[in-house]
């Protein structure tokens, strides 16, 4: 009866390494998981260990069949992104360009993001959730350059903070009176 169970992990073993040439079963479970663009799952693949023109292949196979869509990818990361309030712009622009995106894509992307999201809109609805009781011409210069650079690191532009963080202590002026 022991002399069972080692032929049974070798065979598993075997099936293991046959399984390692083909990276086409590979690349359906990893996306089985969440969209990707073609360079990550080509450097996916890559990582496992599989042969370039092997995974060449099998990257052409998911484009044909549409299981890779860069376009789509870049689409979906860029509203997501803008939508939570985790980036907007030039920030949208880089991470896409970051996950293997080309840069004429992700301005085509960007283009696209900014006609679903108004990024006036999103700001104000981040400073009122991130800084509710924060009013501009009442907070220290420490606290004015925390909550700035927080909105520069997302990618706002300073002209649009400021016009924002102003208009905002102007409304809270008016409510007062």
């Amino acid at each position: 009866m022991p002399s069972r169970a080692p032929a049974r992990q070798v065979t598993k073993k075997a099936e293991q390494t046959a399984d390692r040439t083909d990276p086409w079963p590979t690349a359906l479970r990893i996306l089985t998981r969440r969209d990707y663009s073609r360079a990550e799952l080509r450097q996916r693949l890559v990582d496992k260990g599989f042969d370039q023109t092997r995974i060449d292949e099998a990257l052409q196979r998911c484009l044909d069949l549409g299981y890779l869509n860069d376009a789509r990818y870049a689409l979906n990361r860029a509203t997501s992104l803008m939508t939570q309030g985790r980036a907007v712009g030039l920030r949208i622009l880089l991470d896409l360009q970051q996950h293997g995106i080309s840069k004429e894509l992700a301005c085509q992307t960007l283009d696209k993001a900014r006609e679903d999201c108004d990024e006036e809109l999103l700001l104000a609805s981040l400073l009122k959730r991130r800084f509710p009781d924060f009013n501009y011409s009442l907070a220290p210069v420490k606290e004015r350059r925390r909550v700035v650079h927080f909105l520069q690191r997302r990618g706002f532009t300073i002209g649009c903070i400021m016009d924002q963080l102003t208009r905002k202590g102007f409304e809270s002026h008016d409510e007062n009176r």
